[in-house]
């Protein structure tokens, strides 16, 4: 009945499913757990009409025009230069660290020369550079990793930059100047009408038909295919052969106050006291006029949807594992931040997508981001099937009927 069976549809799976169809003239099936597409992209208007991220601040930032030329056929797009403020010894600074921020933090008058003498002598050189820790006590020293990092990171992994790996702080960089965008990426935009809307276009296609509230597993023998995507967690699909991979989870706190502006950034960082990493104010990022405004606090904790992979050396040992397994596959395609065990950026995982498509169609990834399959893209309206609901095909009214009498057979 068809060619794919997508699990998961978040950037990975919609990107696959819209090139395999589009590109390829491919059926495909993709399905979902949760009861909406977009993954943790997903953005929505709440009770007061404001458009808001519901698993937390999404920002789309990247240097490569394959990836950005490809998502810009599914959306328009509001430029936006992403900052950033830390909440350090009662001020607010900007983060990443840059000139701004040590001549406020210390009350100081330093040019772009002189701090960079600063950093040279409060830095503690390391010859080997091995844990997150090491990544900031050797470019701004012991005393600014107390106040910026130590206690942020050791909220965010339930652990100690010391016992991290080097790449979690790596990701900061510290500037001279007062370049105070918190990335320099030659793309910075958002969704014009946000991801939600651009997961639709890009899903909008006949041969693809999307399943919401299902488990893959549910499918399994009811539904006949050739290949599967796996975007989900890897440990899972292999029934937690060796253990589970450690992950660190969110739980996200939305609240909507009666002003025009709650905050004066974007984000603001709560490294230390707060038991919150973050505080994100949407309008921000949307650039929606509305008379309230949204945001969000972020509750970092270790149950729950997995978030983050904790890259440790024996999380990736775990992982190496799994790979065997992975790689011992013929029939199953595992793509994305779950599947592959480690943090990727959106730009990263669709990058992923075309790549993995590329092999699938024997093309290198920028011949297969716009190939375009023989007989054309028909534009439709996109198939979005609920269990239980009247849906294309009757897929979903198939599924139902098994899950009752299942139910039945069972009593």
């Amino acid at each position: 009945m068809f060619d794919y069976l997508v699990v998961g549809a978040g950037f990975a799976g919609s990107v696959l499913a819209e090139r395999l169809a589009n590109g390829s003239g491919k059926k495909v099936l993709i399905c979902d757990r949760r009861p909406h597409i977009g993954g943790n992209a997903y953005d929505f208007y709440n009770d007061e009409g404001i458009l808001i991220h519901k698993y937390g601040p999404h920002i789309f930032h990247t240097n490569s025009k394959e990836v950005f030329d490809y998502l810009s056929r599914f959306t328009e797009w509001r430029e936006y230069q992403h900052r950033v403020l830390a909440m350090v010894d009662g001020m607010l600074v900007p983060i990443p660290i840059n000139l701004d921020t040590i001549n406020k933090l210390y009350g100081l008058n330093l040019t772009s020369f002189e701090v960079e003498e600063f950093f040279k002598k409060v830095a503690e050189p390391c010859d080997n550079v091995k844990t997150s820790e090491d990544v900031v006590v050797s470019k701004v020293g012991r005393e600014l990793y107390e106040k910026f990092f130590r206690g942020y990171t050791r909220k965010q992994w339930g652990l100690d930059p010391s016992e991290l790996d080097a790449s979690v702080t790596s990701r900061v960089p510290t500037r001279t100047n007062r370049d105070d965008r918190y990335f320099t990426d030659v793309y910075q935009a958002m969704p014009k009408n946000g991801y939600t809307k651009m997961f639709e276009k890009m899903l909008d296609h006949p041969n693809i038909k999307i399943m919401l509230n299902t488990d893959y597993r549910e499918l399994e023998g009811e539904i006949e295919y050739d290949q599967m995507i796996y975007t989900g967690p890897v440990d899972s699909f292999f029934n937690y052969a060796y253990g589970k991979l450690p992950y660190r989870s969110l739980e996200f706190k939305h609240e909507t106050h009666g002003v025009e502006q709650y905050q004066p950034a974007p984000v603001v960082n709560y490294p230390n006291e707060q038991p919150y990493t973050r505080i994100t104010e949407f309008k921000y990022l949307t650039g929606q006029v509305h008379d309230k405004t949204s945001i969000v606090y972020e509750y970092p904790q270790a149950e729950g949807d997995p978030y983050y992979p904790i890259p440790r050396k024996e999380n990736a040992e775990l992982y190496r594992k799994y790979k065997e397994l992975v790689d011992a596959e013929t029939n199953v395609h595992f793509v994305g931040r779950l599947a592959t065990y480690k943090y990727y950026n959106m730009d990263q995982i669709v990058a992923q997508a075309l790549t993995e498509y590329g092999k699938i169609i024997g093309m290198k990834r920028k011949e297969a981001a716009v190939k375009v399959a023989a007989n054309g893209s028909i534009p439709m309206p996109v198939s979005v099937v609920m269990p239980g609901n009247n849906g294309h095909n009757g897929i979903g009214q198939h599924l139902n009927k098994l899950k009752e009498e299942r139910w039945l057979q069972k009593q």
